[in-house]
């Protein structure tokens, strides 16, 4: 069974649906898969193509109504029978790994990069946990002085309505 899955909505792309419906796609065993990023009428489109028993081919398409990424905003999901071919799963996993894999990098670096500078901003942190504990030595004799003077009036209060 051959099927073309059609999800459209205000945001289905940049939302890890390819790589969240490729992972679908192997945990079903489906022998056929290939998604990609699309437009129908104005709208963002994410079509996958899959193929496989009508049971697992039906449990997918089962999946993409009920489940999706969660900063996905899905408007319809519509499928249709599909006549041509699908490339086997394993060859598309095997090339959106690599895809993935190209637009972590960058950011991977960049996290790098921020945990350096990160590190080298440490030397100040002793100094402002001693400010903070200057603030905190500062506010306690207040407050204390404070909750002492509630409590004075809450006990005065009790005794002039005879609840002591």
């Amino acid at each position: 069974m051959k099927l073309k899955i059609t999800i459209t909505g205000s945001k289905v792309h940049d939302v890890g649906y390819r790589p969240y419906l490729t992972e679908l796609a192997m945990r079903l065993a489906l022998r056929g898969f290939e998604v990609y990023n699309d437009e129908k009428d104005g709208q963002q489109a994410v079509i996958a193509l899959v193929e496989g028993d009508e049971q697992r081919v039906t449990r997918f398409y089962n999946s993409t109504i009920t489940e999706r990424p969660q900063l996905a905003r899905v408007d319809n999901v519509k499928s249709e029978d599909y006549i041509g071919n699908i490339m086997p799963s394993w060859h598309y996993a095997a090339m959106n790994t690599s895809s993935q894999m190209n637009k972590a990098i960058p950011i991977l670096l960049e996290i790098g990069d921020d945990l350096k500078a990160a590190k080298g901003n440490t030397d100040a942190i002793p100094q402002i946990l001693e400010e903070i504990k200057g603030v905190r030595d500062e506010l306690q004799p207040g407050f204390a002085m404070q909750f002492r003077q509630m409590q004075a009036d809450v006990r005065a209060i009790k005794e002039r309505l005879g609840m002591s």
